[in-house]
């Protein structure tokens, strides 16, 4: 709760800088319309700290998890618009000042030719309150009413040298951080999971995070995810998410009992989850290595995973494919220190905001996430990053589109 209580002198500072609209432009109405004006914006904040103080201190299963993604919610749309109102703001009293500058130092008195026509304040407010707050807001409506299930297919190739023939051109669907407990549209999710099907892979990885905080939460969602199916069978690892971490339980057995839960569902839906463990999938003879951790990342999250148990007895394979949540993994444990070939990772979501043109993409993820979506290489090793199938918190997307991947290995 400490960052949230240092948090609050800043939020409130937003509010009162981006109140001035609201008092501007109720200035010439009439006094109750001026009251409900203050009452309702100020009301949001009150509710924003109330949920601050529920986030903290009230019990996950008394609240359930729609209070707090509403809590999210509102949070986002409250504050944002009010930080683009703020650069305004901050924007035309930096030009009022130098203005005053100007006038206080310059030689020349005639303020008509050094200034031109004077804009009011209550004006430049109102405009910029109308293009600043509106912009955003409508910007996010859009990234959850298309972003939040505008599936993009994203196809790769990796050329391996120690890729046995028989593997050469095998098709790897992956997806990862799915989030079921963030969905609200049944018929949009199975749209993924049919641009999944129709490209026929021959193996599929889904690389953790399955739900947000409960494995109550996939219950409604077992019958979507079990139709994904592969020839050569379908593997799962967990994520950061999956431990019922971010809940609190009553009771240590009830935490445990919800992670066995968790792997009953993985059951259920047909995939074969690999808890420190690795699989082998056979061609014409060869074998090809699937080794799958818990969540293990460099950063604050928790660190189930066991790299050297997963990898016992995989000295015989030519290739060997990791499953491992956290991108920041293969820079602490797998890069230049193991002879896995690539790795499959999620985690990111890309922060589900930022900008992708051709070759160019940006977020605010690779701030913290030196492999923050998409292929990478060093030397020989390879590491991609799923940008998610699902989406947390903001129940959207901007830009940075969820994403089902398709990769071919190919022999080179």
């Amino acid at each position: 709760m400490d960052h949230i209580i240092f948090a609050i002198p800043l939020l409130l500072g937003i509010d009162f800088y981006a109140y001035q609209p609201v008092k501007i432009l109720s200035g010439k109405k009439t006094p109750a319309f001026k009251k409900w004006a203050k009452w309702i914006y100020w009301s949001i904040p009150v509710i924003i700290l109330l949920g601050f103080f529920i986030y903290g201190f009230i019990d996950d299963f008394l609240i359930g998890r729609n209070v707090r993604y509403a809590i999210l919610l509102l949070f986002t749309f409250n504050y944002l618009p009010k930080v683009f109102i703020v650069i305004f703001l901050l924007i035309h009293d930096s030009i009022g000042i130098l203005r005053w500058v100007i006038r206080k130092f310059s030689a020349k008195r005639d303020q008509k030719k050094l200034e031109g026509k004077p804009i009011s304040r209550s004006e430049f407010i109102s405009k910029a309150a109308l293009i600043s707050a509106g912009a955003p807001l409508a910007m996010m409506g859009f990234g959850i009413v298309r972003g939040a299930h505008d599936y993009q297919l994203r196809r790769k190739q990796v050329f391996l040298k120690n890729l046995p023939q028989a593997f050469d051109g095998i098709k790897i669907g992956h997806i990862s951080d799915i989030h079921t407990g963030s969905f609200f549209s049944k018929t949009a999710v199975q749209g993924g999971i049919d641009i999944l099907m129709n490209e026929k892979p021959d193996v599929v990885f889904f690389t953790g995070d399955l739900v947000n905080n409960v494995t109550s939460e996939v219950k409604d969602y077992i019958n979507i995810f079990d139709k994904v199916r592969a020839p050569l069978g379908v593997f799962s690892s967990t994520g950061n998410h999956d431990y019922g971490d971010y809940a609190q339980w009553f009771s240590e057995k009830a935490k445990v009992k919800n992670f066995e839960d968790l792997k009953e569902a993985h059951k259920l839906m047909g995939y074969d989850l690999l808890l420190n463990e690795n699989r082998h999938i056979s061609l014409g003879g060869d074998k090809l290595g699937i080794i799958g951790v818990e969540n293990w990342g460099a950063g604050r999250f928790s660190k189930h995973g066991d790299l050297d148990a997963a990898m016992q007895n995989t000295d015989d394979y030519a290739v060997k494919l990791l499953l491992s949540h956290d991108p920041s993994h293969w820079d602490a444990q797998v890069l230049g220190k193991t002879d896995i070939d690539l790795m499959f990772a999620g985690h990111t979501h890309g922060f589900q905001m930022g900008v992708e043109v051709g070759d160019f993409k940006w977020s605010p993820s690779q701030y913290l996430y030196k492999q923050w979506a998409d292929l990478y290489q060093e030397g020989e090793q390879y590491l991609y990053v799923n940008r998610g199938y699902g989406y947390i918190g903001y129940p959207g997307r901007i830009g940075i589109m969820p994403e089902v991947t398709m990769i071919e290995l190919k022999k080179g």
